[in-house]
């Protein structure tokens, strides 16, 4: 397998820990790249299921080494919480699992300064934020005021955690937000870099290492496509870049070192929180696809947007990621479809049409989705586990996705474990 980069190719949530899971039995380092707790990769394993915020999905294979690069914000809590979680599976990340120094971390006073933000926001104005405080950590990390997971190891760290937990209160006072314990919070600051003390490394140099051996790397994006802060629907987007050029700048490996990237996309699309979803579905069939779907998000259980597949989203993820594959999603819960849509263009009330996403989101809240039907196959699909076996309209629908979209087709997912997997293209 050559280094893969495997990202989201619509709104997040396109089932991309089912496909990290069934990839990295041809890995041997798995690189989580940007995003951080606001994100949840779910994966079903041995009728076990488990959701991942920030370890890379991964961890669940014996002998696999786990990197959380230097793009990702991560909650040090979140992180404890989640090496409790799988110890308590019977799952040791000790000598795995290795955190980058140049990681910066998601603070107390972040989490409360982003829920305290988004509830004085008018309704029309909320960003749909997970209030995991994700905003507030790449904005620190921009303004260069942010910390660093090296920073743990530094004497200085508890002089300047209670520095910067006094001054957040000052604007949560005038927010009027609750105010954070200064001395509690830099007790559990002091806590946790000991526990987190073996998992730091130069991560950096530990991928290129592992490259120049001759290790497979898979470069595991957060979110997707559509979310990322230069190519989503902005303002509606993420603070990082979900996108294959965001595997790059989040772990420290050069481009000229990765050699595929795939895609993840659902067989429908479906979206989380505010902003713009042109084939968004508010009828029964909407309901539908949700409750057949297990649309509910992984992190904060909200209820997912639903509507039909997108082609226009998915040409867009295509050229901007440069996929060569596609690992298509949740094909069975189309099963019980009789007409299925799909939108290959939009069209402007001036009737002007884009085929392409536009990036002014005004024109898009003009347009309509220009559908194509197809009919449904009307029977199940979740127990097969050959691609040709499929039923014949089954196969015609993803094959019309695939022609509309560009690309080859990689993987196809009929189900939520692994066994519900079918590899298409060898190879992938």
């Amino acid at each position: 397998m050559p280094n893969t980069v495997l990202m989201g190719a619509q709104w997040g949530d396109e089932g991309k820990g089912k496909v990290i899971d069934v990839l990295t039995a041809q890995a041997d380092v798995v690189v989580r790249y940007q995003g951080g707790s606001n994100a949840g990769h779910t994966v079903v394993a041995e009728g076990r299921k488990y959701v991942l915020h920030l370890i890379p999905s991964g961890i669940l294979h014996e002998g696999k080494q786990c990197v959380i690069g230097n793009g990702v914000v991560m909650d040090p809590f979140d992180l404890m919480t989640e090496i409790g979680m799988l110890r308590g599976h019977g799952i040791d990340p000790d000598g795995r699992l290795f955190i980058s120094d140049r990681t910066h971390m998601v603070m107390a006073w972040h989490r409360a300064l982003d829920k305290a933000d988004e509830a004085r926001r008018a309704e029309s104005k909320k960003i749909g934020t997970t209030g995991r405080g994700i905003g507030p950590a790449y904005g620190a990390k921009m303004g260069r005021t942010g910390f660093r997971v090296g920073d743990l190891l530094d004497p200085r760290f508890p002089g300047r955690v209670r520095e910067e937990t006094a001054l957040a209160n000052e604007t949560l006072a005038a927010w009027g937000a609750p105010l954070l314990d200064v001395d509690a919070t830099v007790a559990d600051y002091r806590s946790v870099a000991e526990a987190l003390r073996p998992y730091v490394a130069d991560t950096v140099l530990f991928v290129n290492e592992a490259d120049r051996a001759g290790k497979r790397i898979l470069l595991e994006g957060a979110q997707g496509t559509m979310l990322d802060i230069d190519f989503g629907t902005y303002p509606f987007v993420t603070s990082s870049n979900p996108t294959a050029g965001g595997a790059c700048t989040g772990s420290g490996l050069s481009p000229r070192r990765i050699g595929r990237v795939v895609g993840v996309i659902k067989c429908y699309t479906t979206r989380v929180g505010a902003g713009p979803f042109p084939t968004e579905l508010h009828d029964a069939t909407g309901e539908l696809l949700r409750q057949k779907g297990g649309e509910f998000g992984a992190t904060t259980g909200r209820p997912r947007r639903c509507g039909w597949f997108d082609a226009v989203i998915g040409r867009y993820a295509a050229m901007v990621n440069g996929v060569d594959f596609w690992a298509m999603t949740k094909l069975d819960v189309l099963d019980e479809m009789p007409v299925i849509k799909i939108c290959t263009a939009y069209r402007r009330d001036d009737g002007v049409v884009y085929e392409t996403f536009p990036s002014d989101l005004a024109a898009l809240e003009r347009c309509e989705p220009v559908y194509e039907e197809m009919p449904g196959w009307m029977e199940p699909t979740s127990h097969i586990t050959r691609y040709e076996d499929l039923p014949e309209k089954a196969r015609a629908y993803v094959e019309r996705l695939v022609a509309l979209i560009g690309g080859r087709l990689g993987i196809l997912s009929v189900g939520p474990a692994r066994e519900t997997t079918l590899l298409v293209e060898l190879g992938i």
